[in-house]
Order: C-alpha cells, then structure tokens, then sequence
C-alpha cells in the first residue's frame, strides 16, 4: 500500500478566521522584527495553516510566534491493508518576519496488511518555510520550502534513508471568502529494489471557501507521478472542513478518496491548530 507521502497535510487558507492578510490594503513594516525580537501580537497576520489538506500555504509564523498543527488521528485502508497514526504533528516558530522553521514527527504510526504488521515511531522532517512575497498584503503569495526527512522511524515504517525535496505554495483570493491554493512538489525518495533514489512530482489545487466567520470548506485535488517507469500515475480527491474556536485555535477533519493508483482507497484525518 502506497500512501501520499508522509508530512502535515494542510490548508492554504484558513478562511475561517478572519478576513486573510493578503486582503488587507496596507501592512506595518515588520522587517525588523525575529525570534529574538518578537512581532507584537497585535501585530500578528491572520493565522494559516499547512493542514486539513495537503496542499501547503505560503504564510509564514510571525516572527518569534510559535505554531502547533496537529493530527488527533489518521486513518488509511486500502483493501485489506490499514494505516493509523496519533499525534503527527508540525511545530513551528517563527525565525524572521518571512522564514519560520518547522519540525514534522509522528510519535506512533502503525501498517497492518494481514501479513505483516508494523508499529512505533515514524520519521521526522525539518522544513524551513520562506515567504518570497503576499505575506503581509497583496491578492496572492508565493514561498519556497526546502525540507530533509530523516530516517526516525522503527524499521519497517520508514525507507531507513535520509530523503528531502522542494516546495513550492501559491495562494490567491479569488473574491471574498473564495481562495484558491495552488502547490508544486518535487519529493526525492529512495527505491530499495533499483537502490537508489527517485524523483516524485506532485501537483496540487485547492479551493476553499467560508461558510460563515467560523466554519470553512474545502475540495481538493492531488496529482502524484514519479521518474520511475514502474509506479504508476496516482490521483486523489480530497474534502475537508475547519472551524475556528478563537483567531489562534482552530479544529478540522478531512477525508481522501484515492481515485487512480497504489493509495490509499480512504483517508480519514482530524486535528488541531494553536498558536501561541
């Protein structure tokens, strides 16, 4: 069984919350603020999270501010086949006014095919998020994501092999309450049978939308092919919702139908952000 692969999944918006940054007309210039000369709090842009959905967002944590995005449960099957993992979760803090840098682990993950069954810790991912503009103002915003996946997981969960790749989020409000989130993804994994490494290619749009000041919804589509010839093209449609309880926490559930290839045929997920 072939899943997308592992990190946060996310949300390019979170339009729930509040009318998002790249609305705004004019913006401070928060240049001078880092994580050792903290943005004030009034200070802060609309929160935007890297989950329900997969697609990332190109907002960045403000300066010196902390963010925690996490999943309550994930869940996969795939025919016989089943997946669960507790707590994944991606933290955040802010290093400049346009860089944070993220920290993705999941404490437990399981697979369980009939045949073989495996559980423990899964492997872990350090991200560095640079916001290349929108972040404060403008009707779109643009990032670049580098990020390396270290091999943390109990044996059988993982490749067992350093592996990484290059992100790249883009956002626009199409009208009020009405934004489109766009993501290109190249991700390097190793291939045990060639031993060696492949190139994924994953390409993704999203759509979300307010329901009202509270309650957002999305859909999603995301396109999955690698440079090698044996695994085939995968293609998954993704819907989800998030409500917020305050302008810094909100909660979401998700769902992924695959639609062509080795993932999974249903994901369930459901989580949390908080920022402090």
């Amino acid at each position: 069984m072939i899943s997308i692969p592992q990190k946060a999944p996310s949300l390019a918006l979170v339009f729930a919350l509040c009318s998002p940054a790249m609305a705004q007309n004019t913006a401070p210039d928060k240049g001078q603020y880092s994580l050792f000369n903290p943005t004030p709090r009034e200070l802060w842009r609309p929160m935007s999270a890297d989950r329900p959905d997969f697609t990332e967002s190109p907002y960045t944590v403000d300066a010196g501010a902390m963010q925690l995005e996490m999943s309550f449960m994930d869940f996969g099957k795939d025919g016989k086949a089943e997946s669960l993992s507790f707590a994944q979760a991606n933290l955040k803090i802010g290093l400049l006014n346009d860089v944070d840098l993220q920290l993705v682990f999941t404490p437990f993950a399981s697979f369980d095919d009939g045949m073989i069954s495996q559980s423990g810790f899964g492997d872990s991912q350090i991200r560095l998020k640079i916001n290349m503009w929108g972040n404060d103002e403008g009707e779109t915003a643009f990032a670049f994501m580098p990020f390396i996946q270290l091999p943390t997981a109990t044996d059988g969960l993982g490749s067992g092999h350093v592996e990484g790749g290059l992100i790249f989020p883009f956002s626009m409000e199409l009208r009020d309450g009405v934004g489109l989130g766009l993501m290109f993804e190249t991700d390097f994994t190793y291939d045990d049978i060639d031993d060696g490494y492949d190139a994924e290619f994953i390409f993704t749009g999203v759509l979300g939308f307010d329901l009202s000041e509270r309650t957002g919804f999305y859909v999603e589509g995301i396109s999955i092919s690698s440079s090698d010839s044996d695994i085939d093209y995968r293609g998954i449609l993704g819907v989800g919702a998030t409500y917020a309880l305050t302008k810094n926490l909100v909660l979401d559930v998700g769902i992924n139908f695959g639609l062509t290839g080795e993932v999974d045929d249903v994901n369930v997920f459901t989580g949390l952000t908080v920022r402090f």
